[in-house]
This record gives structure tokens, sequence and C-alpha cells, in this order.
């Protein structure tokens, strides 16, 4: 049997009363794909029925980068980065360490019941970076060496696909799965019975606000999620 953990971790771009002043005149920036995954929560929102367990981020990554690890080099952005020690460590203990360690405890503890764990981690991706267009609509990102996370996604990718011919859908774009994140923390910490997988959808489906996500990709994605499910590959050890 398999439980099932969802995790947005860029779905908002508040920023703490206390560092209010520090980001003033930021707004564009925290409003755009550096501040938060446009999107993201809405689809989140729609898949979270799925899950065990489904913990969203709402706090701008600029402020403290959940996806990160602690030794990132990129878990303070530089608006945040040359804080005062006591400050940043305020910042991880408020923002960050609630949320990975509530991940990492319910996957602990899912483990020791001898239970399969499949994560889903949903982010969105800007369309075009440093002038580079990314023409991909969907990217599974996962770590190849795993064989049950390979496996994973290419039974999502077939679902995916009958449930929207059209989505153009890649492996490990626009970013590679073993890049340092939640799923890559998660992996080193559990060599048996885990699997992450990183959603990446194109933000051309986001809605201007970046509060909602593209109501027929929303469907393909749950439609298919929902069916690996009950997969074989899903629900066998």
């Amino acid at each position: 049997m398999t439980r099932v953990l969802l995790t947005c971790e860029h779905g908002g771009h508040a920023v703490p009363t206390e560092l209010r002043a520090l980001f003033a005149g930021a707004d564009e920036v925290l409003r755009s794909h550096r501040g938060w995954d446009p999107g993201a929560l809405d689809l989140f929102t729609a898949l979270r029925p799925l899950a065990h367990l489904a913990l969203e981020g709402t706090t701008s990554r600029l402020v403290v980068e959940l996806n990160r690890s602690l030794d990132g080099p990129d878990l303070f952005s530089a608006f945040t980065r040359d804080l005062p020690h006591a400050q940043r460590s305020h910042l991880i203990d408020e923002h960050y360490t609630p949320f990975r360690m509530a991940a990492a405890d319910a996957v602990a503890t899912w483990r020791a019941g001898r239970w399969n764990v499949l994560h889903l981690s949903v982010h969105s991706f800007t369309p075009e970076l440093d002038g580079v267009r990314r023409p991909m609509d969907i990217g599974l990102l996962y770590d190849p060496t795993r064989v049950r996370e390979r496996a994973l996604v290419d039974a999502w990718e077939q679902l995916m696909r009958t449930a929207a011919p059209d989505l153009v859908i890649r492996h490990n774009e626009p970013y590679l799965g073993t890049d340092d994140g939640h799923t890559t923390a998660l992996r080193a910490a559990h060599p048996e019975g885990y699997a992450g997988i990183e959603l990446e959808v194109n933000q051309r489906f986001a809605s201007a606000d970046g509060l909602r996500m593209d109501e027929r990709v929303t469907a393909a994605i749950v439609r298919s999620f929902q069916a690996l499910l009950t997969h074989p590959v899903a629900t066998t050890p």
C-alpha cells in the first residue's frame, strides 16, 4: 500500500511583517516567477483530496527557499542573505523547519509502518528564462537511478497523454530531478520505499494574477494522477 505526500513549496509570495520594509518597492519581483510559482497553489488544491498529507508554503521563496537544503547557496535571496544570523535563523525556525519537518516526520512514520510513500511536489516554471524559450508544457522530475521513480513517471506520462494528448511532456526538464530540493533530501533519508516526483507546469497556463491554473490542464493532471494511484506500479511494493 502507498501513502501520498503532496507539497507545494512556492505557493505564495507573502512577506513577514517584520521584513516588509526590506521588500519595499519589490512588489513586481515578488509577483514574478522569482517570488513564487504562479498557478501552483491552485493545482495543489485540486490535487489535495488525493493526498494523505498536503503541505503548502505561501511565504515567498525570496524570504527563505523551502525547496533548498539548509547549507545550499540559494536558501536565502539577495533580499535576505545579508540579514544578521539571528534573523536568518528566525526565518528558518518560523517558515522552513515546520514545513520540512512535517513532511519528514510523515514519511518516517509511514515507512516505519512499512508503507510505500509517493511524494508529489507541485511547481510551475516560467516559459522563458534568460532569453531561452522552454517549449515543454509539463516537466516530470525524478531520479532516473531509482527504478520505482522511473516506472511511476513512465506510467504517469502515458496516463497524462491519454487525458490530454496535445500536452508536451518532458522528463527532467526544465530542471534535473536530482538537483538540490525537497525530494532529493527525502530520497537521501529513505533509500527504499520512498519515491519523489516534482511536477513542473508551464506558467503560460496560469492566470494573469497567478491564482489559478488552466482548468483543462488541471483536470488532466488530477485525473491522470488519480489513475496512477491505482496503477500496478503504484500499488505493488
